[in-house]
């Protein structure tokens, strides 16, 4: 299990990916195991961190065998999130 600096860095590029996918498209799912590769996050990691996500409101998660997360779709709430932090940086 990763480190919480790491835990906080998957879970922030986790969102950044889904934000970025749900542009134009507000109910568009991402396919994890494409998602965890192109990351390059652990398998247990990319789990927990969706675990937390799903626990914040910011995403749903669509569980596959072996509690992998199959598909992940930001939530309205994830976007206001993703949204806030960006109006912070800008």
């Amino acid at each position: 299990m990763a480190i919480l600096r790491d835990r906080k860095t998957y879970r922030e590029r986790i969102m950044q990916a889904l934000y970025q996918a749900a542009e134009g498209n507000r109910l568009l799912g991402v396919d994890g195991a494409k998602l965890r590769t192109d990351l390059g996050i652990p398998e247990q990691d990319m789990a927990a961190a969706c675990m937390y996500l799903a626990g914040e409101g910011w995403v749903v998660v669509d569980w596959g065998r072996g509690n992998t997360p199959a598909m992940i779709t930001l939530t309205h709430q994830g976007i206001r999130q993703m949204e806030t932090e960006e109006e912070g940086r800008g």
